[in-house]
């Protein structure tokens, strides 16, 4: 049972009959809130605060000290030194709508709606206003001439390129599609890449970052939904149970404690009903 201060003794007894108080309890790593009418419940998964492994008290080795009063406070300064203070914010797009009927990649090219639905999403961004900080294109065709139409509209923004985002097979599906049974092996290779894709690009800010950033992921729907399923800590296998329209805009960020927040999820308002595909 935890000590509690005067103060919070108070404001526990307030919370009481108010049923809206909440106080804090000081932790080893951080001040988490709690609910009074929440107090004593257990949740079925916990959120694991160092998922990326860049906690404070991961980056900081309290052995590496003297053990003294000093290195006490010495370790509590590395700690605050160590906070992020900015928010990362992944601005991740699906490509267009493209050729399914192409036998290669490079015949997998935009469709003219596909264009169009990648154009529309490049405008969209432009009024987003955000300073967007640089733009990564998967090395698919379909994901580089989305990103291509996308700079029209963002031409300062710096472009790069990476395999870790290609389309593939993340992990088995729960429950499984009798349609869709790629090859075992499949599984193996592409969950092993587009895992490392992840850890990649979804990270809390370093301490040294001190403005928020604005990353745009141009990839595909299979790495988008696995991506958004590993950063909120849901079951992975539950990927192909979220849908995503060609073009649309899916909205994460990472804030300073780690936390990650859902801020949209495959947005395509900005285009006419008749414009929205997704397969």
């Amino acid at each position: 049972m935890p000590a509690f201060t005067k103060l919070q003794k108070v404001v526990l007894s307030l919370g009481a009959f108010s049923g809206a108080a909440i106080y804090y309890i000081n932790q080893s790593e951080d001040r988490t809130a709690l609910a009074s009418w929440t107090t004593n419940y257990i949740p079925s998964v916990e959120w694991d605060n160092n998922w990326d492994r860049r906690s404070p008290h991961n980056l900081v080795h309290p052995k590496k000290l003297n053990n003294s009063a000093h290195s006490e406070n010495e370790i509590n300064k590395q700690l605050e030194m160590k906070k992020p203070k900015a928010t990362r914010h992944i601005i991740l797009i699906r490509h267009g709508q493209y050729n399914t009927d192409g036998e290669t990649d490079k015949e997998r090219v935009l469709t003219d709606l596909g264009r169009m639905q990648a154009l529309s999403t490049g405008e969209r961004l432009k009024e987003l206003g955000f300073p967007f900080t640089d733009m990564v294109k998967s090395t698919m065709s379909r994901a580089q001439e989305t990103g291509t139409l996308i700079s029209k509209a963002l031409p300062s923004v710096p472009v790069e390129n990476s395999d870790l985002l290609r389309e593939g097979a993340p992990v088995p599906p729960e429950p499984p599609i009798g349609d869709w049974k790629p090859e075992p092996h499949q599984f193996f290779t592409d969950g092993a890449r587009i895992e490392a894709a992840f850890r990649e690009y979804f990270y809390r800010a370093s301490h040294s970052q001190d403005e928020n950033s604005y990353t745009i992921l141009v990839c595909h729907a299979n790495v988008i939904r696995y991506f958004v399923c590993r950063a909120l800590q849901f079951p992975a296998e539950g990927w192909l149970r979220i849908s995503l329209n060609h073009g649309s805009i899916t909205w994460m960020s990472i804030t300073p404690s780690g936390r990650v927040i859902l801020r949209c999820l495959g947005d395509t308002g900005h285009m006419s009903p008749a414009m929205i595909t997704s397969r």
